[in-house]
């Protein structure tokens, strides 16, 4: 009996296929071991490439296509669709695209705005911040995004700083008004989200919105003639310092609201935006993100830990944008049933720590963490595109040719870079933390600080490697690993981070030394453990024959500073300690932290329960390390 292989015998292939096919295989599994990330790099390349082609091409062909003009064409192609939801209210593109138009009629109305001209908006999370906002940009104005909660003399600064003709103030936001009004600049005047008021000499904006007209201005108030002309001014704290108004280019506005799409964020998406929307991720990345995709965006007043899933729940969020912070604070609610049982697929956003990170995983599902970086003013961004836990970014030869970066060596107790004998500065070693500086070139320009030329001058680094050349200092710590991965280490510099926000350390001194029993205040972040960031510590040093009123000091710093930036602990030393070049010594006090079992100089602990200082005894210190005493 013949078997069917005699019948129909089986073609043998020839032998260059069966040498390719190892080939294949060889190369397949060489890629693998020696180039595990290959086509994720690659396939995050050609998104870049893509973007960037396209704005190149919009330019070469004469036209400026900004994100409001997005918005406006998106408003004409799909008008029914919702773009906004807010407590339960759905506000469709036309409904946002009409209501804008409103505002930008009133202000050409009642003032006489040039194109140019910078109007502040002092308003939380509500409808009308973006109403606002998209109103004033259709009439050309750079808009100011005021943090609301800065107060008194920074709030002014801020103010001053930024020029504004004009400042917007949201209904809720009418106390903070009423602070700084007799101080402000007689040449700014003052609108109010009422229909009526009892100040004298200010506007009110809602009356005069209802009577407005939905026509659109003309286009030529807010068509852009280049994309790196100043649209916002978002406050950032920086290194030292009170808030500086970085200026936000067209541009930049375009690269943050590529961030989304670049995640795998779709049209059908739902973004839930919890974040305040004067921060750059809340309106750059979430709101122009949402833009950039035609998708729907749930924007809530306030974060809140207990309503975010079942908000997520009832609005079939898809994607969320997060702080590190954020998802500490999910974590520690309670644990419930079906809480897994949710649509949300992204999580976007920077500052998460890894055991937080794997917690949020294992608690709430296959959600993809995007964590990111990349500074308000800055021309550098990292997208952690793979997922590695713990990782802000990864780098790679070709990302390094489009956006130029090192990270160099640095002195903690100068306080500077280092520099070697032929005056270049050095790069570390990947492994090693070192200051990640990117370099300016007309590809990617830093734009600095509205009117102040020596902060935008120092955050620029020159002769670094050769003569001439010109580079951002970011102020941030990095460690680049072998696989070319890059890890947030740490800020430089007199500031720290906590609660999601900057701390400018020389901020708060200002405000404690103005207490007539205080000489001096050396302010500083300490680690808490399981939180983020550093929670603000003071040391301070009474003067002569003075006591220290806790009293006094607890309503000085809550009266003029931001919640956040209110120091938890105080240490009041004899003497202060400088370093050689005589500036405060900060390193030592802030290993030393804030225990009491070893620190014998009195240390005082900011009880919010009891709205005073408390002292800070060995019962209390373990209460704050057990996680009972809230932060």
């Amino acid at each position: 009996m013949r078997c069917w292989g005699d019948l129909y015998p089986l073609p043998v292939p020839p032998s260059w296929v069966s040498a390719a096919a190892v080939g294949i295989l060889s190369l397949h599994l060489i890629q693998k071991l020696l180039f595990p990330y290959f086509w994720a790099d690659l396939r995050y390349l050609i998104k870049v490439l893509i973007y960037g082609l396209r704005v190149e091409m919009y330019r070469l062909h004469g036209k400026v296509a900004t994100v409001l003009d997005k918005f406006v064409k998106l408003a004409e192609k799909q008008p029914h669709k919702p773009f906004l939801i807010y407590e339960g209210t759905v506000h469709t593109y036309r409904d946002v695209d009409r209501r804008s138009n409103r505002i930008a009629q009133v202000f050409l109305k009642h003032e006489a705005l040039k194109k140019g001209d910078t109007v502040a908006l002092l308003m939380g999370n509500e409808p009308d911040f973006i109403h606002v906002w998209f109103g004033l940009a259709k009439l050309g104005c750079v808009v100011a995004f005021l943090n609301f909660n800065v107060r008194f003399t920074s709030l002014l600064h801020c103010i001053s700083s930024c020029k504004p003709k004009i400042l917007v103030v949201g209904a809720d936001l009418l106390g903070t008004l009423e602070e700084i009004l007799p101080n402000l600049q007689k040449d700014v005047t003052v609108w109010i989200m009422t229909k009526d008021s009892t100040l004298q000499s200010v506007h009110t904006l809602l009356d005069k919105i209802e009577a407005a007209s939905e026509d659109p201005v003309p286009v030529n108030r807010c068509s852009a003639n280049n994309l790196k002309s100043a649209v916002l001014y978002i406050f950032t704290s920086g290194t030292t310092g009170l808030p500086k108004a970085a200026v936000i280019s067209h541009m930049q506005v375009l690269k943050g609201a590529a961030g989304l799409w670049a995640f795998g964020a779709t049209a059908e998406d739902i973004i839930y935006i919890t974040l305040p929307l004067y921060h750059s991720a809340a309106s750059l990345l979430g709101v122009g993100g949402c833009i950039e995709l035609g998708a729907t965006c749930v924007l809530k007043k306030k974060f809140s830990a207990s309503q975010f899933w079942s908000d997520c729940k009832m609005y079939n969020v898809t994607v969320i944008q997060y702080i590190g912070e954020l998802c500490r604070y999910l974590c520690n609610q309670p644990v419930k049933e079906g809480e897994k049982n949710h649509k949300v697929r992204l999580a976007v956003g920077n500052g998460v720590r890894n055991d937080v990170w794997r917690e949020f995983l294992d608690r709430f599902g296959a959600v993809k963490i995007c964590e990111f970086y990349g500074a308000t003013e800055g021309n550098i961004c990292f997208m952690n595109h793979t997922g590695k836990i713990g990782s802000v970014g990864r780098t790679n030869f070709f990302y390094k040719l489009f956006f130029p970066f090192d990270l160099i060596k640095y002195d903690f107790q100068k306080d500077e870079p280092i520099r070697n004998k032929q005056g270049w500065c050095e790069k570390v070693k990947k492994g090693e933390a070192g200051l990640l500086i990117s370099k300016v070139n007309a590809k990617n320009p830093f734009f600095g600080y509205a009117g102040n030329k020596r902060h935008t001058e120092k955050k620029l680094l020159c002769n670094v490697f050769k003569k001439g050349d010109l580079y951002f200092n970011t102020g941030d710590l990095m460690v680049q690993d072998h696989d070319d991965f890059l890890y947030f280490w740490d800020r430089i510099g007199d500031t720290f981070r906590w609660k999601g926000e900057n701390v400018a350390t020389t901020e708060v001194s200002d405000v404690i030394v103005m207490l007539d029993f205080i000489q001096e205040a050396n302010v500083y972040g300490v680690s808490v453990p399981d939180h983020e960031g550093k929670a603000g510590m003071a040391s301070l040093i009474l003067k002569q024959n003075a006591s220290l009123d806790l009293e006094q000091m607890y309503k000085q710093v809550v009266t003029y500073l931001p919640s956040y930036a209110c120091p938890l602990f105080l240490r009041v030393q004899e003497k202060m300690e400088m370093t050689g070049t005589f500036k405060q010594q900060k390193f030592r006090l802030v290993d030393e932290g804030f225990n009491p079992s070893t620190i014998t100089d009195p240390l005082y602990f900011l009880d919010k329960s009891k709205k005073a200082y408390v002292l800070l005894t060995k019962k209390v210190h373990e209460m704050i390390l057990s996680g009972k005493m809230k932060l």
